[in-house]
């Protein structure tokens, strides 16, 4: 009886000390949990858009769209300079065609439907030079 007293009020003042007093259900925490996290646009409203910054540098399309094949060799991406060879002997017009339109595994522009010609040729760029 002993044991199973001490065991009793083992679990009991553990149970109180594990529960400190917390403030997610203040009416405040409540309010920021339900609100919204975006916002409808209608068509005719006025909405701030940012400018655009310039052209990305190859190395930036190269993070936002290539890495995920041709950093990783997925789907027999070229990966290595060695992997590069044979596509750059077929000369750099093929190879931005390729890029452009999709050739094998390879979607068109690599997935990056914002990006123009002249960013997907400093990605082609950036990747075969190193």
């Amino acid at each position: 009886m002993k044991k199973l007293s001490a065991a009793a009020l083992l679990v009991l003042a553990t149970t109180a000390y594990a529960q400190p007093y917390d403030n997610s259900m203040t009416e405040d925490a409540i309010k920021k949990r339900l609100a919204p996290i975006g916002a409808v646009y209608l068509e005719g409203e006025k909405v701030a858009v940012a400018a655009p910054t310039g052209p990305r540098s190859g190395e930036q399309v190269y993070q936002a769209a290539c890495f995920a094949c041709h950093g990783t060799g997925a789907l027999g991406a070229p990966k290595s300079a060695d992997d590069w060879a044979p596509r750059l002997a077929k000369g750099s017009d093929t190879l931005l065609d390729h890029a452009i339109n999709g050739f094998n595994a390879m979607p068109p522009r690599g997935t990056c439907m914002d990006c123009s010609d002249d960013e997907i040729s400093a990605a082609i760029d950036f990747m075969t030079a190193n």
